[in-house]
């Protein structure tokens, strides 16, 4: 996915409702990929292999079995969806219109350790592509090692950063073996399910809008031996927004084209980096944006990217909707962006909403309808598209009392020590917090000072909360009045997500990333606590009593009570900052300062009758009661004073 800023945004915006007509083709019959056929004891064995087809590059067109195929796409990712939800996503892209779906496939959910992999799950990738086989939808399929996609590290796994001298996106051999390993992994899931195979894998994707960072012809060769070895047979492509498509193109490639839906400069773009010839693929045409904390939530009215989908379907051209369904960014694996020292650090929000045709719970958007009007002018006349799924019902479930609570410094694992602070790679630690604790001196105001915070820290002292430091707003420094004394001093760091594109890919460690200085001298002799949350945390030994003892974070605990599971949403408007498991899912981050105020439970993962429900709560540890609502808030600001 590009990152433009968004005033590159709103050119494209502009150019897409003056997007130019092209002479109309005529639009192929839209072939159906295999379905698993009925078989019986008697008449075949249990496991017939599905029909094998080929797939090729015509001079103007793709080639199904020899005949025309116009790929109308839409992009929607598996981790961003409960499993239990796939088939009715796959569903509504079928009442769109759409025959094929895009989806990348995420290193650091696969191999979240080294050599350890998970395709379980929701994690379980060739469940997802075989679904969309029995749904009667092909499949694009983009698992180069980088995909960008609004997600921590581009997707890249943070144990990388731990090997010294590993450069990503390069020849550098400790990358290349590592990202070989796994490309073999993903081989294994995936190959047998290209359409060669009798699977509905059509194309896969080398590298990821390589030519925004580089322009190594041999490292994205030595791309394409990799994805052949692990035995992707078929038709291999590029993709490159417009300005960088001959930086990041492999000559014997199809070049695919991000962010643009006129076919004249689709043509030029092709036809100029592929030997003159198609066919043409816009493999990233954005018909919405996402957001970022603190910023105004993006939305793009349908009517201004309508005619630029009629003018690349009426030119016979095939297209990729980014996102056609975005879901939501679970747990903490946000990405964020930052562009070097005179950038803020934007990290990205929970809800993957989009403004795409499918809201975050899946329902049908006036995008959604809009967009299907047009794809209905191009479908085969004995074709007429299936009826639009109903809304998925939501309720707002009544205020849950957070009665139980414990503080979370009472809650401590056995620490790591070391002189001078470590990062979360240092301490093997992807994601969540870190909390870092020293004892000074006590008796004077000084100046806390963090070098490098990564990335928002809340500091307490005595276990009192004295501020906050936010990346954001490049904060580092904090005036500090000490009481007399020895005094424990504590800073509990957040992990926000790890940039995801551009150069500073390679500079993403997290924590402190350097050093601590009060009142000018260096603080050493830390002890630190990992929280990384990857399981739901445990409240045991929560107390009734409301801990005013401390102003510091809390674990709260309650559990609520549905007969009917059904789709909701949490109201996070009266609390601060953190997370909220239900049922050990983590539903995300929120944050009072918005644009998003409330996650979104999906029904599938609520149960018949007493439900329990989790917050780490970093800055109101007295708030206790939580509202719900039927709809959700992606759009309200506020003033971080009013925190």
């Amino acid at each position: 996915m590009r990152k433009s800023t968004f005033s590159q945004l709103a050119l494209l915006l502009l150019a897409a409702g003056l997007a130019e007509a092209a002479p109309a083709t005529r639009h192929p019959q839209a072939a159906r990929p295999p379905r698993k056929r009925a078989t019986t004891a008697t008449t075949a064995p249990k496991s017939a292999p599905a029909p094998q087809h080929t797939f090729a590059l015509g001079t103007n067109q793709f080639l199904l079995d020899g005949k025309p195929l116009q790929m109308i796409s839409g992009e929607l990712h598996y981790p961003r969806i409960p499993r239990e939800a796939w088939r009715s996503r796959l569903k509504m892209a079928k009442a769109m219109g759409l025959n094929t779906i895009g989806t990348y496939v995420f290193w650091n959910v696969h191999e979240p350790q080294p050599g350890k992999y998970d395709f379980t799950g929701n994690n379980d990738v060739a469940a997802f592509v075989k679904m969309a086989q029995e749904e009667g939808l092909w499949v694009i399929l983009r698992p180069s090692p980088y995909v960008c996609a609004e997600w921590e590290f581009g997707g890249y796994p943070y144990w990388l950063q731990n090997v010294p001298g590993l450069k990503v996106r390069s020849q550098e051999p400790q990358y290349i073996a590592a990202y070989t390993r796994y490309l073999q992994a993903v081989g294994k899931q995936l190959a047998p399910l290209q359409v060669n195979h009798g699977g509905p894998v059509l194309m896969v994707q080398v590298e990821n809008e390589y030519g925004s960072y580089g322009a190594d012809k041999a490292y994205l060769a030595q791309n394409k031996r990799l994805f052949e070895q692990a035995g992707f047979d078929g038709l291999l492509y590029t993709c490159d927004p417009v300005k960088d498509v001959a930086a990041g193109h492999l000559p014997g490639l199809l070049p695919a084209v991000n962010g643009t839906d006129k076919p004249s400069q689709i043509r030029q773009l092709v036809n100029s980096n592929h030997d003159g010839k198609g066919p043409y693929y816009v493999a990233e045409w954005y018909p919405a944006w996402f957001d970022w904390w603190g910023t105004p939530h993006h939305t793009v009215p349908a009517a201004r990217y309508t005619p630029g989908l009629d003018s690349v379907l009426r030119a016979g051209m095939s297209i990729n909707m980014y996102m056609f369904h975005g879901g939501t960014t679970r747990g903490f694996m946000n990405g964020a962006n930052f562009k070097g020292d005179t950038s803020h650090y934007e990290p990205q929000v929970s809800s993957y909403d989009y403004d795409a045709p499918l809201d975050e719970a899946g329902n049908a958007t006036a995008k959604f309808r809009a967009f299907r009007e047009v794809i209905a002018k191009y479908r085969p006349k004995n074709q007429p598209l299936p009826p639009v799924p109903a809304a998925k019902p939501s309720v707002a479930l009544p205020a849950v009392q957070l009665t139980k609570s414990v503080p979370l410094l009472g809650q401590l694992p056995a620490p790591v020590a070391s002189q001078k602070p470590l990062t979360f790679e240092a301490l093997k630690q992807a994601y969540g917090f870190v909390l870092y604790r020293t004892t000074v001196t006590g008796g004077s105001a000084q100046v806390l000072k963090l070098r490098d915070l990564r990335d928002y820290a809340v500091v307490l002292v005595n276990g009192q909360r004295v501020g906050t430091l936010d990346r954001r707003e490049r904060q580092d420094s904090l005036r500090l009045t000490l009481p007399a004394g020895k005094v424990q001093l504590d800073i509990l760091v957040e992990n926000m997500g790890r940039i995801n594109f551009g150069e500073y890919l390679l500079q993403n460690t997290k924590g402190i990333t350097k050093s601590v200085t009060l009142g000018g001298k260096e603080l050493t002799g830390w002890q630190q606590y990992g929280l990384p949350f990857d399981q739901a945390p445990a409240v045991a030994k929560a107390s009734a009593a409301a801990p005013t003892a401390t102003s510091g974070p809390v674990l709260r605990t309650g559990t609520f009570t549905v007969a009917t599971p059904t789709d909701t949403y949490l109201d996070l408007r009266q609390w601060g900052k953190g997370s909220v498991w239900v049922n050990g899912h983590n539903l995300g981050r929120y944050w009072a300062i918005g644009p998003q105020q409330t996650l979104y439970v999906p029904a599938e993962w609520l149960k018949k009758g007493a439900n329990e429900i989790t917050v780490l709560e970093l800055l109101k540890p007295q708030q206790a009661s939580l509202a719900g609502l039927d709809h959700p808030i992606l759009s309200e600001l506020k003033p971080l004073g009013s925190l």
